[in-house]
């Protein structure tokens, strides 16, 4: 039946060719991946690549989301933890039963100690304190330990905490910031994912956000390596608009952050733009970025909503960021161009943030209209609960 199916797809892959990715779904749907993976750690990338529909797609373009929430633990971080990891065993600085640290505003962390969990590694988590609480519970079921740090210390703070902890303890702290594993991983994996999955497609323009810098700095040198023409366009929080001021951040001996840059701005896109400039991003090649792009956060948060009302796409904050600057690059681009936006992660990580802060738990108006349509099982407020009418 799976051979059957497959020469029906191929074949009208040859009779329509418009439909290919169509059909490849369709030859997919049902019959497995064909492999059965070792760990958890194997299944990490090779995330798919959706269309945005013309209820949000400005006419004339065709707009694209990379949707790194289907990675394991639901972002692109999977990527990160898993580079600085297996790095870091293949130089002989990581050893069973050793622990692993990290500061990080919780997706990292979150994929950090899911591949600690899996490789057999104690796990250290420090973090900020006004980070979503759902991150820190989702690391403690993972088994790490997570530290919080005071507000007041941003970014910088959580770092020198984690710095800290290492220098007393002897233990490894990964360096998500300044380690040059994190944007190789990109080079060879996320940039090449692009690749493929346009292979013989047009493609003029890539959006993304930072936190680090790796998926800019490693998915666009592969990415302009094989498109030249391709035109990057890197985003940013209006509020923290780091790489807008022209100011460099001043760094100690090993890449990190001295304080807390001059340009920065508390803002709600969690997980984008800490407090300073990070030396991944800083050493990305100057001629990848095309435009920059301020990101205000009301829009970043009313594009999330928008993407998971019309598209059903459940990004956070961070991608309702990067899918604005796509639909203002949009509105711009020549006619027939194509554009392709990362979603980072998933708006689950949220949940206490201001994405749902106007999502009540309890029903609305219309919602308490539609359970009174019918008279039975009725939960109303200030009454007592109806069953069997």
């Amino acid at each position: 039946r799976n051979l059957n199916t497959m020469l029906m797809a191929t074949l009208l892959a040859l009779l329509a060719p418009e439909a290919v990715l169509g059909v490849r779904m369709m030859a997919a749907t049902g019959t497995g991946r064909g492999a059965l993976y070792t760990d958890i750690t194997k299944t990490i990338g090779n995330t798919p690549i959706v269309k945005i529909s013309d209820k949000l797609c400005p006419p004339g373009v065709e707009l694209y989301a990379k949707c790194e929430y289907f990675n394991p633990l639901s972002s692109v971080k999977d990527r990160l933890a898993l580079a600085i990891i297996e790095d870091a065993e293949e130089r002989g600085e990581l050893k069973p039963g050793d622990t692993v640290v990290e500061a990080t505003s919780g997706n990292t962390g979150i994929a950090v100690a899911m591949v600690c969990a899996q490789r057999g590694y104690n796990c250290v988590i420090c973090m900020a304190e006004p980070f979503s609480v759902e991150r820190r519970k989702l690391m403690r079921m993972l088994g790490a330990k997570v530290i919080v740090t005071p507000k007041a210390g941003k970014g910088t703070g959580m770092v020198r905490k984690a710095e800290e902890l290492c220098e007393k303890h002897g233990w490894f702290l990964c360096h998500q910031f300044e380690n040059e594993a994190n944007w190789k991983f990109h080079e060879k994996t996320t940039g090449p994912e692009i690749l493929a999955d346009f292979d013989g497609k047009r493609l003029d323009y890539w959006v993304t956000g930072y936190g680090t810098g790796g998926t800019f700095n490693g998915a666009g040198r592969a990415l302009k390596k094989e498109r030249p023409d391709l035109k990057i366009i890197l985003a940013e929080p209006l509020d923290a608009g780091l790489l807008a001021s022209g100011i460099a951040t001043e760094r100690k001996e090993d890449g990190a952050p001295v304080g807390t840059h001059p340009a920065f701005k508390p803002h709600p896109i969690q997980g984008w733009t800490p407090d300073f400039i990070p030396k991944v991003l800083e050493d990305a090649p100057t001629e990848l970025m095309h435009e920059l792009l301020p990101i205000p956060a009301a829009e970043a948060i009313a594009t999330s909503k928008l993407l998971a009302a019309k598209e059903g796409l459940l990004t956070g904050i961070s991608g309702g960021g990067t899918m604005w600057a796509a639909l203002e690059t949009a509105k711009k681009a020549p006619e027939g161009s194509v554009i392709c936006a990362m979603l980072p992660d998933t708006g689950e990580r949220y949940l206490s943030t201001p994405l749902f802060a106007e999502i009540a738990a309890d029903m609305n108006e219309e919602e308490l209209s539609i359970a009174k349509s019918t008279p039975s099982f009725q939960l109303l407020p200030d009454a007592e609960p109806v069953l069997q009418a």
